[in-house]
């Protein structure tokens, strides 16, 4: 396919997404214009009877205010891949109380219809995205409508200019008018869509207000996160001082008290004691060591990253290749939740996955670290609330990180874990 019919192409899609946008963005001003006819037909001579009229372009622009913009929002996507966040508050959990009484988050009512519908009415009225759609739904025609409106308008003109009607009337002069309008529909038709993106970038994006509220909500939730790991961090490390070492040394304790006692009477038990505490003490420092290593592994505040994972290639029971663009430092923070993560993934690789070999790459892009790990086992791999995946991606969400899983069935599993730093 030549430049003509590549261009050509590009004006038939561009024309057909223009009539899309004049579609849209065209339902609210039709109620306005519909509401006029009406008042029109009726008789307009009495201020009073522009009440009826009124009340339908009020109650049209609510209704569809919210719709139009969830369809632009769509549109926005499809054809060009900008995601715009809707930022429209959640509703929260309707209750029964003791008293029989249903509470919405805002009142109490008798029934659970009743404190469902006063709840949606109250979250509507008071949510900073309505007036952002009632704001959009109004200036989107005047905008994206009129510029999409441009190529079908040209094109509508130029064919009244060449058949020697319209306004530029028969001859020569109508049919110059008529190739210039034509020139100016195909010439923008490819483009006069696009407006729709800066408008809707412009104006259905959060406010500054609303993605504070947002950031605040996000940030208590990870807090509240991170709280519970760090709780459920302490609770094992007692847990395994309590079994292990601590038991090791309550048993140490009492060999050497029991070694002192025969020490004059029963000199060769007290020396097998002896021996026995020793091994038991040695095996008390290990332990330590191994719960150390747990907590933060020596060679990942020693030699980094990539070394700290390279080390753990070597412990697991898989052909793991590492890659990496070279040495990485980061703030040990997120270089034990890097190594941690990697550390569970190719553990999900042995146990769950069934894989024989695994990858590792460690790179830095132009916005941070991006750890990715890919096993050749069988596949599906999901995040369930509460599972070990989920909990991977909210201790990455602690550090504005980000978590992806690729995992069809039968396999491979590709894991994307990506922190902004410095």
């Amino acid at each position: 396919m030549g430049r003509v019919g590549t261009w050509v192409v590009q004006a038939g899609v561009g024309w057909w997404r223009a009539a899309v946008v004049v579609a849209v963005c065209g339902l609210v001003p039709a109620v306005w214009a519909a509401a006029v006819g009406l008042a029109v037909l009726c008789g307009a001579e009495h201020p009073w009877s522009w009440i009826g009229p009124a009340v339908i372009v009020c109650a049209g622009t609510l209704a569809l205010s919210q719709t139009v913009c969830r369809a632009v929002r769509a549109l926005v996507a499809r054809w060009t891949g900008t995601g715009i966040p809707g930022g429209y508050r959640e509703a929260g959990p309707v209750m029964q109380l003791s008293t029989g009484y249903w509470w919405n988050g805002f009142s109490y009512e008798r029934s659970r219809r009743d404190a469902v519908m006063d709840q949606r009415m109250r979250l509507w009225w008071s949510d900073p995205a309505t007036w952002r759609d009632l704001r959009f739904a109004v200036v989107a025609p005047l905008t994206a409508g009129l510029a999409a409106a441009l190529p079908p308008a040209a094109l509508a003109f130029a064919a009244a200019g060449l058949a020697g009607v319209g306004p530029a009337g028969a001859g020569a002069v109508g049919r110059l008018a008529g190739a210039g309008a034509l020139a100016v529909a195909v010439g923008c038709g490819p483009y006069a869509w696009r407006s729709l993106h800066r408008v809707a970038v412009r104006f259905l994006g959060p406010s500054p207000k609303m993605a504070l509220v947002e950031r605040v909500d996000e940030l208590t939730s990870q807090r509240a996160d991170a709280t519970v790991a760090q709780a459920a961090e302490i609770r094992r490390i007692e847990r395994d001082l309590h079994d292990g070492a601590q038991a090791r040394l309550v048993a140490l304790g009492l060999s050497l008290a029991t070694a002192e006692a025969l020490m004059d009477r029963d000199p060769a038990q007290a020396k097998a004691l002896m021996r026995e505490a020793r091994a038991g003490a040695a095996a008390s420092l290990t332990e330590l060591r191994e719960l150390i290593r747990g907590i933060s592994p020596p060679v990942l505040s020693e030699r980094g990253l990539v070394d700290a994972v390279r080390a753990l290639a070597l412990d697991v029971p898989l052909d793991v290749a590492v890659r990496a663009d070279g040495p990485l430092r980061l703030d040990p923070p997120i270089e034990s939740a890097l190594y941690f993560g990697v550390a569970e993934l190719l553990t999900n690789a042995v146990k769950h996955a069934g894989a024989a070999r695994a990858h590792v790459s460690l790179t830095r892009d132009d916005t941070g670290v991006v750890v990715e790990v890919e096993d050749d086992g069988r596949g599906g791999a999901d995040v369930r609330p509460g599972g070990g995946l989920a909990g991977l991606g909210r201790r990455l969400a602690v550090f504005d990180g980000t978590f992806a899983v690729t995992s069809p069935s039968g396999g491979p599993t590709r894991v994307r874990m990506a922190v902004p730093c410095e």
